[in-house]
């Protein structure tokens, strides 16, 4: 396991970053944050808040990507692209969560601009294109097409390469049995769905952000007993 530490406390306007991960043939990595990523501020003339992702994933390998949420305070402008490659039987746990903002300073949905985009390959088959684009100041969030009632979201990727698509089939239906009885319920919103292939892509929208996460772990650890006959383990720290 490895924590991602940025020495700043967190992303400012200009900043231009950049990750590359590649997970060696038969190995296994899990990768999380020592906290939330927050992305202040953008200074008046300065550039947006620039990262860019890119991991690869070799034969028999698995990376497990689960990092805290990304919060972004009042007037900031972030963009994220990532672009995730899985060689033959590689596996993937890959999640983001978005927070409304600081709330403690009622700075809900006031950034300006947050843009992220995702791509994931397996076995050179494009497999998910994923378009997050979100502007409170111009689009209500509260409309019901948006996140309604709900302030935080998130997306969650379970990947395995070679795994059939009825067996897919069966474990979208099992996670959809398990989110149907999480806790808080009438809190959280889940949406399950199977990919074209190799994987499947989980999505919720949560008024509590622990609510949000506690589901994720029930998932994540579903997920991987079912395709790997272990549980997960979970970072060690606390949310």
């Amino acid at each position: 396991m490895a924590h991602l530490h940025n020495v700043s406390g967190g992303l400012f306007g200009g900043d231009d970053l950049a990750l590359k991960v590649d997970v060696g043939k038969g190995a296994a990595a899990q990768l999380t944050t020592t906290g939330a990523t927050r992305v202040y501020r953008r200074g008046i003339g300065t550039a947006i808040t620039r990262q860019q992702n890119e991991f690869t994933v070799s034969d028999d390998a698995l990376l497990e990507y689960v990092p805290d949420p990304i919060i972004p305070f009042a007037g900031s402008n972030y963009f994220q692209q990532t672009i995730v490659r899985l060689s033959p039987r590689a596996g993937l746990f890959w999640w983001e969560m978005l927070a409304p903002g600081r709330e403690a300073r009622d700075e809900v949905f006031a950034f300006e601009r947050l843009e992220m985009r995702t791509e994931i390959a397996a076995d050179h088959e494009i497999v998910s294109i994923d378009r997050v684009k979100l502007e409170p100041q111009k689009n209500s969030m509260a409309s019901p097409g948006r996140m309604g009632a709900c302030r935080y979201c998130a997306t969650f990727f379970v990947c395995k390469v070679g795994v059939g698509t009825e067996i897919w089939w069966g474990l979208e239906a099992d996670l959809r049995k398990l989110a149907a009885g999480l806790p808080q319920l009438d809190e959280t919103l889940w949406g399950i769905s199977t990919l074209k292939a190799h994987g499947l892509v989980i999505r919720c929208l949560a008024k509590q952000g622990c609510d949000a996460a506690s589901g994720l772990f029930c998932l994540w650890d579903a997920a991987k007993f079912a395709l790997y006959g272990r549980h997960a383990v979970r970072p060690r720290k606390t949310y």
